[in-house]
C-alpha cells in the first residue's frame, strides 16, 4: 500500500462579484369591463314651483318635493352590468359633483346631484361572473322650468385594486 503525501495547495480564487442586477416587473391586468343597460329616467314631471325629483337606485321609486309632481311614465335608476376579470373586489365610482341637463333645442338647464348607488361602492364579486348595480340621483328643478326634454351625461367607473 503506498502512502501518498497530501499537500494543501491554495489556488488563486477570483473574488465573487456581488449581484448588482435586479429585475423590474409589472403586471397590468385586463380592466374590469362594464356597460350601461339603461339610462337614469325621471319620466314625466309637472312643475308649478322649484323642487326636486329623487330616484332611489335600490327600489327604482321616485319621490318629489316642492312644486314638482310625477305626471306619468316609469321612473328608474341607471342600470349597469360588469365583469371583473381578475379580482373579486371592485370599486364603483359614481359622480360626486352635479351634472347639467340641457333642454334639447334650447339653452335652459337643470342639474342632477346627490348621486346614490345600490349597494356598497366597494363590493365582493365572483371573478368572471356578471354583477349589476344601479345609480340614482336628485333632479333639481327650477321655478318656471321651460317644457321640453332635458339631457345630460354622467360617468361611472368600475375599478379593482
Amino acid at each position: 500500500l503506498a502512502i501518498l503525501p497530501l499537500f494543501a495547495t491554495s489556488a488563486a480564487v477570483a473574488p465573487v462579484e456581488p449581484d448588482r442586477d435586479a429585475t423590474a416587473t409589472v403586471r397590468i391586468p385586463a380592466p374590469a369591463s362594464y356597460r350601461k343597460l339603461q339610462d337614469l329616467h325621471f319620466a314625466y314631471l309637472g312643475v308649478t314651483a322649484a323642487g326636486t325629483a329623487t330616484i332611489d337606485p335600490n327600489t327604482d321609486t321616485m319621490t318629489t318635493t316642492g312644486g314638482v309632481t310625477h305626471l306619468g311614465g316609469l321612473p328608474y335608476a341607471a342600470l349597469f352590468t360588469g365583469i371583473s376579470p381578475g379580482s373579486n373586489i371592485v370599486i364603483i365610482r359614481i359622480p360626486k359633483q352635479p351634472i347639467t341637463l340641457t333642454r334639447a333645442g334650447g339653452t335652459e338647464t337643470m342639474t342632477v346631484s346627490n348621486w346614490t348607488l345600490s349597494g356598497d361602492a366597494r363590493r365582493t364579486v365572483v371573478i368572471r361572473e356578471p354583477f349589476e348595480f344601479k345609480v340614482g340621483g336628485t333632479l333639481n328643478v327650477n321655478a318656471g322650468q321651460v317644457e321640453g326634454t332635458y339631457v345630460g351625461t354622467f360617468t361611472v367607473d368600475v375599478q379593482y385594486p
